[in-house]
């Protein structure tokens, strides 16, 4: 029996993306070559994090409970998840953004994102919250772990406009937007079930026909280089 380990964020982007470059990344340890990534987009979101941490749920979202912004950027690995009509399990492990402690003792996880505000966003990133989720609740021997998870959404900031502060500094205005991802486990475990189906297989699946990266290799291959 194989354990795969599975990330979160690999379950929201490299999965639809192409399933050739994550049957290759999970169960054959070939990775993409990294892709740069400008700093000032990780630094927002840290900037983010440490603002919020610490502060009540009401200064993120009068529409959630009560509550605090307790944990940020802790590592979650869950146990192994054991599926019916599989030989092998998956587990997850990733470092989420931030889990609020409710005043019902109950927990949620939440992700920030600098951009527009889309209900589309809620599905695409589903996966994602449901993983931490998921970890969260069912933590490896060891591992950080919380339960009950009754919220999980995105905070979406846009910015709109600049203020010139008194130290002559200036700050972007944006506007601050709660979207709730419904919590649905059993759909995420069904999802986690087509992704063993793909990674039980011997041998990878077709990339999609818009994967630059395997269409690449497939140059590559092809020039004998």
């Amino acid at each position: 029996m194989t354990t795969w380990t599975l990330s979160p964020s690999d379950l929201t982007f490299l999965w639809d993306e192409c399933p050739r470059c994550f049957y290759l990344k999970v169960r054959e340890k070939f990775k993409r070559p990294p892709t740069p990534f400008p700093k000032i987009f990780g630094r927002i979101d840290q900037l983010m994090k440490d603002h919020f941490l610490g502060k009540s749920t009401a200064s993120i979202s009068p529409e959630l409970p009560d509550g605090v912004a307790k944990f940020s950027e802790k590592w979650v690995k869950s146990r192994p998840i054991l599926l019916p009509g599989h030989e092998n399990t998956c587990q997850i492990r990733g470092r989420f953004d931030t889990v609020l402690q409710f005043d019902d003792s109950s927990y949620g996880v939440i992700d920030f994102k600098t951009s527009q505000p889309r209900s589309s966003h809620v599905e695409f990133y589903s996966r994602q919250l449901h993983a931490y989720a998921y970890a969260l609740e069912n933590p490896e021997s060891g591992s950080f772990g919380l339960t009950p998870i009754s919220k999980l959404g995105l905070v979406v900031v846009e910015p709109h406009d600049l203020d010139r502060l008194k130290n002559d500094s200036l700050a972007y205005v944006g506007k601050m937007t709660w979207l709730e991802c419904p919590l649905d486990m059993d759909k995420f475990l069904n999802f986690i079930d087509q992704a063993l189906t793909l990674l039980d297989n011997n041998t990878p699946p077709k990339s999609d026909e818009g994967c630059g990266y395997c269409q690449y290799r497939q140059a590559a291959r092809e020039t004998g280089f």
